[in-house]
């Protein structure tokens, strides 16, 4: 229990940075908060500051989980073998979601999410993800497929990898639930944002041209 708490908790600390808030504030001189939707996330920071800033969030958001989750598989932790990244992982999430700094209030977890499966397992992480992106491209829905991403790595988490690890990716899969709830509700009554990102990129394209 100790080293899983210590996996824990190694997460949390580095997900609390919020890589979204330092941009937004050497960019634009103000908080993530008072920007958009006021999520300190990828997507908010690329639709008010463009697609530099924006990109720059998620490198920064992918590195702050790919640092804790490594640090407790090789070398804090290496005896609780692969499931490691998932604790440190659900940490990071925490952070993210709940940086203390913030009074709690944080992001939506899904890039750190994704990483984070896809450290655990590249294979099924990849495939989880694509597929949950496809369904974004498909129901113009962000939340549906952040929503699907970690649901759709728990047929593997539990069969392929164990119990601990299922319950893992739940505890994951619940996470990301809870923030996008009232988004997922939004969308079942027809009032949810839509966002075409194909058309986004071929408007872009002509824009180029």
């Amino acid at each position: 229990m100790l080293y899983r708490t210590g996996c824990i908790l190694t997460g949390y600390l580095c997900g609390c940075f919020l890589t979204a808030e330092a941009v937004s504030r050497h960019a634009a001189g103000k908080s993530a908060s008072q920007l958009g939707t006021g999520n300190p996330g990828m997507a908010n920071i690329m639709a008010q500051l463009g697609v530099k800033w924006g990109l720059l969030v998620l490198a920064g958001d992918l590195l702050k989980t790919l640092f804790p989750c490594m640090l407790c598989r090789f070398l804090l932790f290496p005896r609780l073998g692969r499931n490691a990244v998932l604790y440190a992982g659900i940490g990071v999430a925490a952070g993210h979601n709940f940086p203390f700094w913030n009074r709690f209030r944080g992001g939506k977890g899904v890039a750190v999410t994704c990483m984070t499966l896809f450290i655990f397992s590249p294979g099924f992480g990849l495939l989880s993800c694509v597929l949950g992106g496809c369904l974004v491209l498909l129901s113009k829905s962000l939340t549906l497929g952040a929503l699907a991403i970690p649901l759709l790595f728990l047929w593997p988490a539990f069969t392929v990898y164990g119990s601990e690890t299922g319950v893992l990716s739940c505890i994951l899969a619940a996470m990301m639930l809870q923030k996008h709830f009232l988004p997922f509700l939004d969308y079942l009554h027809g009032k949810g944002t839509k966002i075409d990102l194909i058309a986004k990129a071929q408007s872009k394209l002509r824009e180029r041209k």
